[in-house]
């Protein structure tokens, strides 16, 4: 009975991979729409943060003539609604899949920044989706904090053999810690705030990618992991990170039913690794109540509260300020001396309370 584990282990990823490949892909292949190129910003500041924003309006608004032209309606849509007057964009490029930067919230003055990391099936076609969980939050949080949804990189199709790999994860988690680094820059009066990583599903694998480069300027307070599939690391301390590692799952999410192993095939790493949520992994794991692998930014959910609270420097377990800045409770995964402490201030403190009864 011994041999059995390993033996179901390389079934379920030999047919993971097998499954994967041949069954077609419904988002491999993005149409061939016209786009401009991004406008040339230079690096962003907090006093050009406005003309930023202005910049890239007018690429969507040219992004969407081009589009309409092309014949492709759907994408026209979504473009001019991108151009719309309000819409705050720290980055912007229409071509292939698409990639957005969008801003909630003043990040020149806020103390706090909570940075969205999407999953599979992400993309300028499919951002509306993306973009109301983000609004979701910033609901919650009531002005509390400022809120990036960060369409960075171009996500896997759900149903491809990227999304069962690192690669596209490898890629993305580079951009990941420039963009934090950005934003931590970004603060008027020389100040720095705290960054907490939101990762969704296959966003998860990003953020673990880029955990043990998010330090220094690039910092993380906080790396939540809600619907992983894995993070590429064996436990929260494999992340190589200070920050606090949370995860949560919803009971009706299906993400619990795929494998959560790794091996290595024809020189490719197939599977993504242990279960976020285990006892074994170690990370700090809050409710997500019953809902499914969409649900985690649903408004009135536990596991948006709960994002919430941590993003407000709490901890959602026990609403307590001061647990959420213990280090992390599991062996291997303190803190390490001279990491960097981001304190709650007695205004965060209320905000906290506050939030924990909204």
């Amino acid at each position: 009975m011994g041999r059995w584990p390993g033996r179901i282990r390389r079934t379920l990823l030999a047919a993971l991979v097998t499954g994967a490949v041949a069954v077609p892909v419904s988002a491999a292949a993005h149409p061939d729409v016209p786009a401009p190129p991004p406008a040339r910003t230079g690096p962003v500041t907090a006093g050009s943060l406005d003309s930023a924003y202005d910049a890239n309006r007018a690429v969507a608004r040219e992004a969407a003539r081009m589009a309409a032209g092309f014949g492709a309606v759907s994408r026209a849509r979504e473009l001019r609604e991108m151009a719309a007057d309000g819409r705050t964009f720290l980055h912007f490029d229409a071509r292939g899949s698409g990639r957005a930067v969008e801003v909630f919230g003043d990040l020149a003055r806020a103390r706090r920044i909570a940075v969205l990391v999407p999953g599979s099936d992400t993309s300028l076609d499919t951002y509306d989706r993306f973009r109301a969980g983000a609004l979701a939050l910033r609901d919650r949080l009531g002005g509390r904090a400022a809120v990036v949804a960060w369409l960075g990189y171009e996500t896997p199709a759900t149903v491809s053999a990227a999304v069962a790999t690192p690669g596209r994860a490898e890629e993305a988690a580079p951009r990941l810690v420039d963009a934090v680094r950005e934003l931590r820059s970004l603060g008027s009066g020389g100040h720095r705030p705290s960054v907490t990583l939101l990762c969704h599903s296959y966003g998860s694998v990003v953020c673990g990618r880029a955990a043990g480069a998010l330090r220094g300027p690039a910092a993380v307070s906080d790396l939540v992991l809600v619907g992983s599939p894995g993070t590429g690391a064996d436990s929260a301390s494999g992340l190589g990170t200070r920050a606090r590692v949370w995860a949560a799952r919803g009971g009706g999410d299906w993400i619990a039913h795929v494998p959560h192993v790794s091996a290595g095939f024809f020189g490719t790493t197939v599977g993504l690794g242990a279960d976020p949520v285990s006892p074994g992994f170690g990370a700090r794991v809050f409710a997500a109540g019953a809902g499914g692998h969409s649900d985690y930014f649903r408004p009135g959910t536990p596991s948006l509260a709960g994002m919430a609270r941590i993003v407000l420097g709490s901890d959602p377990r026990t609403g307590d300020v001061r647990g959420a800045a213990a280090s992390q409770a599991s062996p291997g995964s303190q803190a390490s001396p001279g990491s960097p402490s981001f304190p709650v201030s007695p205004a965060g403190v209320s905000d906290v309370t506050e939030a924990s009864h909204a």
